[in-house]
């Protein structure tokens, strides 16, 4: 990783970008994305596709989602304390002595989930979080005081803790879902540039927003694009880490490469290629199975239209949905090494139906 690209994941990372308020992060990588692509389009709720070799027939998609997860204030109380719903699949276990940043039009506002003393919570029955007793304090006597602040019903709150390497072998930090996806795919264009490959296609690197309530950026997004073939990267659990049950929730580890998956949204023809490429390349991947679908933009851009070839490269992930998600450097690089031998290996109208 060279000091532009750490400059730039440091910035993108560390920026606040809850789903549905993901302008400013959109900004961050467009900015980015430009000197390594052609064009660029975007769509009215702030999915952005930046464009390799525009006007191809052949349309091809790697794609990555930008939001993070949040809380919106939905009441505030006469003595100025907010309480709050999830945006996305926000925590409410960890949410207790958590700093805050709130967005508002006046800028953002710092803030705390506050939480009372053990010595006065332990008894008969413990006191433990729940979404309806879980409140930000903003250092407000009143409601009034709150509104003078430009906090309002509506507004978001992102958990502040920013990007930091561990050991210096992983990387931990907030909103690594997705946005250390953002981060890779746009590595995979500046390679593309550095190396000056010329794609018989259209690439479209696509960064959607809204996936932490259901796909829907990208559910957008494809259906504007109308791709002939999508990869999707995103993360996945490091199943390894205490708690997890490897029975039910898989086998995968940070540290052993991307995760490749199988389910009935992945186009089994398309993730045979990509396996192909990663053993010709000597590229470490695991394997996960899902029963239905897969939770990612996978499923959006499978069923989107008249059915799109698509396949999912996911990176493991430790402490999802956190303040301390937690990956590790060699598989970030191992995916972005995978998408790209992927791209540089793919034929310009290459068919991947089962039957011709």
């Amino acid at each position: 990783m060279d000091k532009k690209s750490k400059a730039f994941l440091f910035k993108y990372l560390n920026n606040c970008s809850p789903t549905g308020f993901e302008t400013i992060g959109q900004q961050i990588w467009l900015d980015y994305m430009k000197a390594y692509s052609d064009d660029y389009i975007s769509d009215a709720y702030g999915s952005v596709a930046a464009i390799i070799n525009p006007g191809k027939k052949y349309k091809v998609v790697i794609e990555a989602h930008a939001d993070e997860i949040s809380w919106f204030v939905k009441y505030i109380t006469d003595d100025g304390y907010l309480y709050v719903t999830r945006n996305g699949g926000s925590d409410h276990l960890i949410a207790p002595s958590m700093r805050v940043n709130i967005l508002t039009s006046k800028g953002s506002v710092k803030g705390i989930f506050g939480w009372p003393a053990i010595h006065v919570r332990i008894g008969e029955k413990e006191v433990t979080p729940t979404t309806d007793n879980i409140f930000i304090d903003i250092g407000c006597s009143n409601k009034k005081e709150v509104e003078e602040m430009g906090v309002h019903v509506g507004c978001v709150a992102v958990f502040e803790d920013e990007l930091m390497e561990l050991n210096d072998k992983y990387l931990t930090g907030r909103a690594l879902d997705n946005r250390i996806g953002g981060y890779m795919i746009a590595e995979v264009a500046k390679k593309l540039f550095t190396n000056k490959v010329k794609l018989p296609y259209s690439l479209y690197v696509v960064n959607a927003v809204q996936e932490e309530i259901g796909l829907r950026g990208a559910e957008m997004i494809s259906r504007k694009i109308k791709p002939d073939v999508a990869v999707i990267t995103d993360v996945t659990h490091d199943t390894s880490s205490p708690l997890y049950d490897k029975k039910k929730q898989g086998d995968q580890k940070c540290g052993l490469g991307p995760v490749l998956t199988y389910g009935p949204a992945v186009q089994n023809n398309l993730l045979n290629m990509i396996i192909d490429v990663a053993n010709k390349n000597k590229i470490n991947f695991q394997r996960a199975a899902v029963s239905r679908s897969t939770g990612t933009d996978t499923d959006s851009f499978a069923y989107s239209g008249e059915g799109v070839p698509s396949a999912l490269i996911s990176l493991p992930l430790k402490y999802m949905h956190t303040t301390v998600e937690t990956v590790n450097k060699n598989d970030v690089q191992e995916v972005v090494e995978l998408m790209y031998q992927f791209l540089i290996n793919l034929k310009s109208g290459h068919d991947f139906r089962y039957i011709k």
